[in-house]
């Protein structure tokens, strides 16, 4: 015989225990744990109930079923914990009032970030998560509203007022291309210059950040569009956006034609950009000839004033050269790699292949032994271009690498959250796409930086944790997985900062 009763203890907790009593009247009590409220009581009592039924002897099948307990009822189950995070970030940047409470744009954004995939899928993803979506009917009809400039403006200006830009920004800025599984082009996908070197139609993305990585702007463009023509058209508009009034645009060489630093100093604005090394600059052949005997120190920088442009229209700048042990290391070990092979084409033993230090001069072939002794001394420098009057060179420098973490933004929006439209062929949809891509990039990015956890870490590592509710008959009583000590730290680290 065996029933389930409760005492109250000491501290004023409820104990929950089964007893178990023998026929002779010997008695063995087992204490299932101790609540603090009715609901608790009522748990640890249906707890107990089973406990019983699972200890009593076997009974005929046909008994056995019918005296057999129900199982408790799950009404719900849900990932909350990573529900509740992603929901957390996404009113901390504002995204809930930039969108009017839109459902549908919200669980968009969930869903990519908990796994990727086509706009009618999410619906299944949200259903795993615990999450009752929206038709696939409702969500075609709203992605025209998230194609807008207008809706696009508010991300933006959400991201900007989280960022704390001010009056004056320094932004990041770099392109992408994304491809198509399409023939031909339309106008807007067609081919041109690949990241991932393809030949299929495409288009060019663009994004603006700050110092931080933080996602400030994006857009698409044709993709036969140069890289060049892209940066002033979206700058203009984040400018214009959101009032801006004094820039600083970073962006790698490849990103800047001279016409475009022209446009922008034109415009008010400053620049820092990595610059191209074809010859020793005076400034480092001066240095050298005053110190013909010393090797120059880990990050000894040098200062020249520059003239650039057509001489229609010349300008004023500054170039910074920086020295750098490990860069110069590395780029000796390269040199010396491509003069071995070098050597060994000219003897005979390899191929000819693409190498800058072959010289062919009729059916002569010789090591470019001139090039090679410019190449060692041109290794380890480094030179950076910037409008700004007497900018400090560490500060230069330094903005000009943060450059990595707009290439780490662009990684993750490629690869976490896969950004490549697949599924969508008309512009509409996406800039849409890109919409919802931008905003789960934000979201990523805020999460990664409060917890120092790489996104797909984030989400792998939470989405185990569910709460659950379960119907004991008389109360709906909720149950959760205890958490490990990292991830309470880490959603603490994102909570706390709610605010």
């Amino acid at each position: 015989m065996a029933y389930v009763r409760t005492v109250r203890t000491a501290s004023g907790a409820i104990a929950v225990q089964v007893v178990w009593k023998s026929s002779r009247g010997s008695r063995d009590i087992e204490h299932l744990g101790s609540a603090h409220t009715e609901a608790e009581v009522e748990l640890l009592k249906a707890v107990g109930a089973q406990r019983i039924a699972a200890g009593q002897d076997p009974l005929p099948l046909d008994v056995a079923a019918a005296q057999e307990p129900a199982a408790l009822e799950i009404t719900s189950s849900r990932m909350g914990r990573l529900l509740d995070a992603i929901a957390a970030v996404y009113r901390q940047l504002g995204f809930d009032q930039a969108c009017r409470g839109d459902v549908v744009f919200e669980q968009l954004v969930t869903a990519r970030i908990i796994e990727p995939t086509s706009k009618q899928d999410a619906a299944r993803v949200l259903a795993e998560a615990g999450v009752r979506a929206l038709s696939y009917r409702t969500v075609k009809r709203r992605l025209p509203g998230y194609a807008t400039p207008e809706w696009r403006d508010r991300l933006s200006g959400a991201c900007a007022a989280a960022a704390d830009l001010g009056a004056s920004a320094l932004i990041l800025y770099d392109v992408t291309t994304l491809w198509f599984e399409t023939d031909s082009g339309d106008g807007f996908r067609e081919p041109g210059f690949s990241k991932e070197r393809r030949l299929d139609p495409q288009i060019t993305v663009g994004l603006l950040t700050d110092a931080t990585g933080m996602p400030l702007m994006v857009d698409a463009f044709e993709g036969n569009r140069a890289e060049t023509k892209t940066i002033i058209p979206l700058v203009q508009r984040f400018v214009a956006a959101h009032g801006i009034a004094e820039v600083t645009v970073v962006a790698d060489a490849g990103m800047m034609s001279e016409a475009n630093l022209a446009d922008i100093e034109d415009a008010g604005w400053n620049f820092v950009i990595g610059g191209k090394l074809p010859d020793l600059p005076y400034v480092v052949k001066q240095w050298r000839h005053d110190n013909p005997d010393r090797e120059p120190a880990d990050s000894m920088v040098l200062t020249q004033p520059t003239i650039m442009g057509p001489k229609a229209d010349q300008r004023r700048r500054t170039t910074i050269y920086q020295y750098n042990i490990d860069r110069a290391r590395r780029s000796v070990h390269g040199i010396e790699q491509q003069v071995a092979m070098a050597e060994k084409a000219v003897a005979g033993h390899a191929a000819i292949k693409r190498n800058r230090f072959v010289t062919l001069t009729g059916g002569t072939r010789t090591v470019n032994r001139e090039l090679e002794a410019k190449a060692r001394t041109l290794a380890g420098w480094k030179p950076y271009v910037t409008n700004l009057v007497d900018a400090d060179p560490s500060w230069v420098i330094g903005a000009y690498h943060q450059l990595w973490r707009i290439e780490h933004a662009f990684r993750m929006s490629k690869h976490d959250l896969r950004a490549r439209p697949v599924y969508h062929h008309k512009h509409e949809s996406i800039d849409a796409h890109l919409a919802v891509v931008f905003a789960a990039l934000a979201i990523s990015h805020r999460i990664e930086t409060r917890t120092s956890w790489t996104i797909k870490k984030f989400v792998r590592a939470l989405r185990r944790y569910r709460t659950v509710k379960i119907n004991t008959g008389s109360h709906t009583l909720t149950a959760e997985d205890p958490l490990p000590d990292d991830i309470s730290q880490a959603l603490t680290a994102i909570h706390q900062r709610a605010h």
